[in-house]
């Protein structure tokens, strides 16, 4: 669905070109949340937010919305891998919620085109 498409690379791109917001986030204190509790927490809100705009999903494009996410968590957790249990920064939180904002206009984009073929 967006994995496999042109914009989801372009936006696996920008996060390489961002890593170094990365580079310098220490280790997860207890009280902290993690850089993967805010990726985790943020694409939930969007994804929420796509099938809430989206009443007329049917319940398979509703599950390959949700294979795709894990997908998408997937792809984050072997970029991101040395820092995922680091405290977030809230530059980094900036960075995780516009990335996320991203890959819902992704999801919009996609189901759009499908709702409207």
């Amino acid at each position: 669905m967006v994995t496999d498409t042109e914009g989801y690379i372009h936006i696996i791109e920008y996060l390489t070109e961002h890593l170094s917001l990365f580079e310098h986030s220490a280790a997860k204190n207890s009280h902290a949340d993690s850089v993967m509790a805010t990726i985790e927490e943020e694409l939930s809100n969007q994804i929420i937010t796509v099938c809430s705009q989206n009443t007329s999903l049917t319940f398979n494009l509703r599950n390959t919305i949700i294979r795709e996410v894990d997908a998408i968590v997937y792809d984050l957790e072997e970029i991101l891998s040395s820092v995922m249990d680091h405290q977030v920064t809230p530059a980094q939180v900036t960075f995780i919620k516009e990335f996320s904002g991203l890959i819902k206009n992704l999801f919009d984009s996609e189901i759009h085109q499908l709702l409207n073929n």
